[in-house]
């Protein structure tokens, strides 16, 4: 099913602080969009918003879900409708086991009366978890509880596998996995892409973006989208840094004064 993320205007702040100042961002299924930038620049911000994070508060602007209007969606809405996010830092849940987890998030995107068999759960999240290179018995653990940085990291695209969403936020995804975990867990990501999903990924380093391709790359700065380009952008930003666009673009301070 195509599907359309479209984000306007959108500002954004935060205890009385403006940290979004006007992006625009269209994300099609079939297309992964890379967002990339300094800290402190609105990256995960924008991520947070997408997803309906209480703390902050939208003063400008629209984003819209296949032309409904997210921002008035609760976060179970948004979830349901088919927007998913693989945070930067997942929770721990004690007393829910992954796979009772992931079998309710399943579950409730479906209607009711037709919850998913629980063979057909079974054999599609053993075939996900062996595609991550992850132990069978983490099923049957605690969601996230005592799991390592890159366990929790596989665990969050264990949730995008199963869930299937229609627009993918991978929120810094790279971070803290060793290089073997990172090609594990890219090699899950590109198994899903198909013209049913649309991803944006949010990262410091071109690294990640060595396994998982790009369409679009768009650097953020000052709270706003200020460059986009192709994958290449993302190599010469390896390669230069970011000095040669404040330069091209006379920007001195790249931040907005808060982490992203």
């Amino acid at each position: 099913m195509a599907s359309t993320l479209e984000i306007k205007d959108l500002h954004v702040e935060i205890d009385g602080h403006e940290i979004l100042r006007g992006v625009d961002l269209t994300i099609n299924s079939g297309e992964f969009h890379a967002v990339m930038g300094p800290n402190g620049t609105g990256k995960s911000t924008l991520a947070a918003v997408i997803m309906g994070h209480p703390s902050y508060e939208v003063t400008k602007g629209s984003i819209t879900y296949n032309g409904e209007d997210v921002l008035e969606m609760e976060v179970d809405e948004r979830a349901r409708a088919g927007l998913f996010l693989a945070m930067q830092y997942p929770s721990e849940i004690s007393g829910v086991t992954t796979a009772e987890f992931l079998r309710s998030a399943v579950n409730a995107r479906r209607e009711e009366g037709d919850e998913v068999p629980l063979m057909d759960f079974i054999n599609e999240m053993d075939d996900a978890l062996d595609t991550l290179e992850i132990d069978q018995r983490m099923a049957q653990r605690y969601l996230n509880d005592g799991f390592s940085g890159g366990e929790k990291k596989r665990n969050e695209i264990l949730q995008m596998m199963m869930l299937k969403p229609g627009i993918a936020i991978l929120d810094e995804v790279d971070s803290g996995l060793d290089i073997d975990a990172l090609q594990v867990v890219a090699n899950a990501v590109n198994k899903q892409r198909s013209e049913d999903l649309g991803c944006l990924i949010i990262t410091h380093y071109q690294r990640l973006l060595n396994y998982i391709k790009p369409d679009f790359v768009h650097v953020i700065m000052q709270g706003r989208i200020v460059k986009s380009g192709g994958a290449e952008l993302a190599e010469r930003l390896e390669a230069d840094g970011y000095e040669w666009i404040k330069d091209e673009l006379g920007i001195e301070d790249v931040t907005v004064g808060k982490k992203s």
